[in-house]
């Protein structure tokens, strides 16, 4: 029942605020929006508590028929792999329930309804071990995050919410074929019995590129990534926070749960290709990122930049590789919510994401500089902060596999400083630079609680990741043992 519960609290309070609400009480639909993030939150906490790290095996498992004449289930668990990403998700709502406290003012019990439900959908994503199930919940997520940029967003927002529907959508087309191709062939929809079915290495290649072209579009790979900057600029900064942070892991999840325990043998044979767009990913968006005049933009290209660290990992096939990567996942997921949630305290108040409007912040908000810069190092990869985990994992794994790929990929780390500190230079150092600076104000009391219980995460899993990593440990060690083996007839 804790999967069900984790998935259906967040969607049925959302359904409520929008039966429920109206403008007239939006400051009750604010503490009713907060005490459903909360109580989401709670509910997944037996689930790290009672999580069993000796095993590969699904947990908290729930199996009920659904669509018996199709032989589709109601099948929920989560292993090592998927675990973390139940409770970030249900922590990251609560972040994006306090972020939007004072700034929207119209629609709020909209607002908040879209992104419980969208919370919901997106822990259904992580759970589900039925294809059509996935599938469901896998499109779905996008309804409400087509409605919160659509609505919400920025003068353009329209725009970007249509390309971002677009662009998600037709990749996933391809991966509805791949799932009716697998059910013929198995005569059932069931994730883990697809693990297991021998298939000759031709259908597995055009499976593998199913996959890819849906999960590809969503991580963003280069170059199917420019749908990415968009939405990000476009979105409000809730959006924005949710779709960094949660969002893009579902495409990266897909490959671990599709991609390459169901085509191992393609999963080998084009790797290549994968590591060849992660490291153009890793390099080239980080040298766009260094040209961006726009905050949101150079945050929005550095987590394409990072999320090609996450599949360069997967691809490695070794166990620092893949389990750097989910690492990364999680970490980006607390650093780059952070850095979009610090873009959106100056854009409140000044109303300007353009880097050049800015000068001497820590002159006039001391506190929130503190939070910033520290965040912003986090993004860098520094030692002792999230960002660095992974990376250095991802690194460590690609010098196994190969010493240039792991010297090509280090260059990141290069890149991400110069654009990260470049930026914060500009903000936030030196005198202050114009009359919207000097009249800037420091946090208030619930901008300096949002920005430290993200703080407190970032630094606690840049100094103990030791609950992250034994967690996936034995999944990741059962993932590659399965892709190992040939699966061709």
């Amino acid at each position: 029942m804790l999967l069900s519960l984790a998935i259906w609290l967040p969607v049925v309070f959302g359904a409520l605020l929008l039966v429920l609400g109206r403008d007239e009480n939006a400051g009750a639909m604010r503490w009713l929006a907060l005490g459903a993030a909360v109580i989401s939150f709670l509910v997944t906490l037996p689930v790290i508590t009672g999580f069993n790290d000796a095993t590969a095996a699904m947990q908290f498992v729930e199996k009920a028929n659904w669509i018996e004449r199709f032989n589709i289930h109601y099948h929920l668990g989560v292993d090592g792999i998927s675990m973390w990403f139940v409770p970030l998700t249900a922590f990251i709502t609560i972040i994006v329930v306090l972020s939007a406290w004072e700034v929207i003012e119209t629609r709020v019990h909209q607002y908040y309804g879209a992104f419980l439900i969208l919370s919901g959908l997106m822990v259904g994503v992580f759970s589900a071990l039925d294809g059509m199930l996935f599938y469901v919940f896998f499109e779905a997520t996008l309804i409400p995050m087509y409605i919160i940029i659509g609505v919400w967003g920025g003068p353009r927002r329209v725009y970007a919410a249509f390309k971002f529907f677009l662009y998600t959508l037709a990749g996933s087309l391809l991966m509805l074929i791949a799932l009716l191709y697998l059910y013929n062939k198995s005569g059932s929809f069931d994730i883990l019995t697809w693990h297991q079915l021998p298939l000759p290495l031709s259908a597995q290649t055009l499976l593998f590129f199913a996959f890819f072209a849906a999960f590809a579009v969503k991580v963003p790979m280069w170059p199917v990534h420019t749908w990415l900057p968009d939405a990000h600029v476009e979105a409000p900064t809730a959006g924005s926070v949710v779709l960094a942070a949660i969002m893009l892991k579902l495409g990266a999840y897909g490959f671990l749960r599709f991609s390459m325990p169901i085509a191992p043998d393609a999963a080998r044979e084009y790797a290549w290709v994968i590591v060849a767009l992660s490291l153009v990913a890793v390099i080239y968006i980080g040298l766009v990122a260094m040209v961006q005049r726009d905050m949101k933009k150079l945050v929005a290209y550095s987590s394409v930049a990072h999320m090609g660290f996450v599949t360069l990992g997967f691809f490695l096939f070794n166990e620092l590789g893949v389990s750097g990567a989910i690492v990364q996942m999680i970490a980006h997921g607390f650093v780059s919510g952070a850095m979009f949630l610090c873009i959106g305290v100056l854009y409140d108040r000044v109303h300007s994401r353009e880097i050049a409007d800015y000068g001497g912040v820590v002159n006039t908000m001391p506190k929130f500089a503190a939070f910033a810069v520290l965040f912003g190092m986090a993004n860098c990869g520094l030692p002792a902060t999230a960002g660095f985990v992974g990376e250095w994992m991802v690194i460590l794994g690609a010098v196994q596999f190969n010493f240039w790929i792991g010297l090509l990929a280090a260059t990141a780390l290069i890149f991400g400083a110069a654009y990260t500190l470049w930026m914060i230079k500009r903000v936030y150092f030196g005198p202050v630079a114009n009359d919207n600076v000097k009249a800037l104000t420091d946090i208030n009391a619930r901008e300096f609680l949002m920005l430290a219980i993200l703080a407190v995460a970032v630094l606690w899993m840049g100094v103990y990741p030791k609950p992250f990593t034994d967690v996936m440990h034995q999944s990741v060690t059962e993932l590659l043992k399965h892709v190992a083996v040939s699966k061709i007839q």
